[in-house]
């Protein structure tokens, strides 16, 4: 049982679509976190306050509908199978529609950074930042 799970880790294809999520939070964060630095902000509570304009369920949910005409079939199947899930809880200020959109956002995230796909999913990051970029500028 341990060496087909070790196995499977191994083939993305394979993995759990929420296990795929549960990198891909991790290494959308990350892109997020490296943009806001860049912006110049240095102080944590505001860091922290802007970092949820991007990684809330609404915002990957949106980012989402915004990429999808872009993705391969590959990846729409990666985003299926995060979005059909079924995940035993939903975040207190999110709405079950844009939870499970934002687990296929972020299974595709994880599945991309898995199969070693860096340049797609930097382009894709690239994107979907100044699309929230863009919604901020715009409704602020």
């Amino acid at each position: 049982m341990e060496d087909r799970r070790r196995e499977a880790a191994r083939r993305p294809q394979e993995m759990p679509a929420l296990a795929l999520a549960y990198l891909g939070d991790a290494v959308w964060e990350l892109f997020v976190r490296q943009h806001l630095l860049a912006l110049g902000e240095m102080r944590p509570h505001r860091l922290q306050q802007a970092s949820v304009r991007y990684v809330k369920a609404k915002a990957q949910a949106d980012i989402l509908h915004f990429l999808l005409e872009d993705l391969s079939e590959e990846e729409a199947a990666v985003v299926r199978r995060g979005r059909n899930a079924k995940s035993r809880t939903v975040p207190k200020h999110a709405d079950v529609i844009d939870y499970r959109h934002s687990t296929g956002f972020e299974s595709l995230i994880g599945y991309l950074f898995l199969c070693g796909q860096h340049e797609r999913l930097r382009e894709l990051a690239g994107k979907a930042i100044e699309y929230v970029d863009a919604q901020w500028r715009k409704d602020g």
